[in-house]
């Protein structure tokens, strides 16, 4: 295998292109605040901050942060911040010792390791799978 690229995650570099169409497309949206790429601690990643006005008062804030590689692997990583707490879940497709390529790392606290899944091949349906995913929570939010 070659050595891992871009933040170390995967053997292959981040897919730019994907990430500049995937915040096209956020960006469009009323629940999305702003959508921007951007290269943080050397890792180059979309960074989404949801609209407030879509959470309860009991978030502070709600972001997404994706990372999509040219081999189709890829980190999503939903996280809210609440004044005492943060609460949040990742999806992952990479190589790693802990679990399968396919992979969840449940809420609150995303732990490693997660449990084993399966995901779209396609980053649109991997990307309409997560959204889903936020708006069950979003609504269970609101039900507390």
């Amino acid at each position: 295998m070659a050595p891992p690229a871009g933040d170390g995650s995967s053997p292959a570099p981040i897919d730019r292109p994907i990430l500049e169409f995937l915040q096209s497309r956020l960006q469009a949206t009323q629940q999305v605040e702003r959508a921007t790429t951007t290269d943080a601690n050397g890792h180059l990643e979309l960074r989404v901050v949801f609209t407030s006005a879509y959470y309860p008062a009991t978030v502070d804030e709600a972001t997404l942060a994706v990372r999509w590689y040219t081999n189709d692997d890829f980190k999503i990583h939903y996280r809210e911040v609440h004044p005492e707490r943060t609460w949040e879940c990742r999806w992952d497709r990479h190589p790693n010792p802990h679990n399968t390529r396919d992979h969840f790392h449940p809420s609150p606290t995303a732990p490693t390791p997660g449990d084993d899944a399966s995901w779209p091949t396609d980053h649109r349906d991997v990307l309409r799978l997560v959204l889903n995913e936020v708006e069950k929570r979003i609504a269970d939010l609101w039900d507390e």
